[in-house]
């Protein structure tokens, strides 16, 4: 897609910092840094996110994701890693090219702040819903 950034970094037009390259899948610094070695992976074909993805590229992309993320966690002595996939405006996807963020963790602290708050479950209402899910996944 030719106004996209991460189309552009594929095709050498614009500049990074590459951590891992073959013919489907490109991963390098995140620019943002929100913890030091912030890779994203990324499809080197143009797809949306992961809503919009082949099974072909998705099993492309996903394959490679643990050896890039072992290789990120040695080389920076991280103790833990994020990996987050944002897909669309609302759950925060800024960059309409899909993408992986690895985010390594560091025990001595980091200045990033992802919680997920549980909260009682409602056994009926999670069965509900689970099995309308499931009927559209089957679909």
């Amino acid at each position: 897609m030719e106004n996209c950034i991460f189309c552009k970094i594929v095709a050498g037009e614009i500049p990074s910092s590459k951590v891992y390259e073959d013919e489907d899948v490109l991963a390098f610094l995140d620019i943002s840094q929100a913890t030091p070695g912030h890779t994203l992976v990324i499809p080197k074909e143009h797809v949306r996110n992961v809503l919009d993805m082949s099974a072909d590229t998705a099993q492309s992309l996903f394959a490679r994701v643990p050896k890039i993320a072992r290789g990120l966690q040695k080389a920076t002595g991280a103790d833990g890693m994020n990996i987050i996939n944002n897909n669309e405006e609302a759950a925060g996807q800024t960059v309409f090219h899909a993408h992986i963020h690895l985010l390594p963790r560091y025990a001595d602290g980091d200045e990033l702040d992802i919680r997920f708050t549980a909260h009682e479950p409602d056994f009926p209402a999670l069965a509900a819903l689970a099995q309308s899910i499931s009927q559209e996944v089957q679909a």
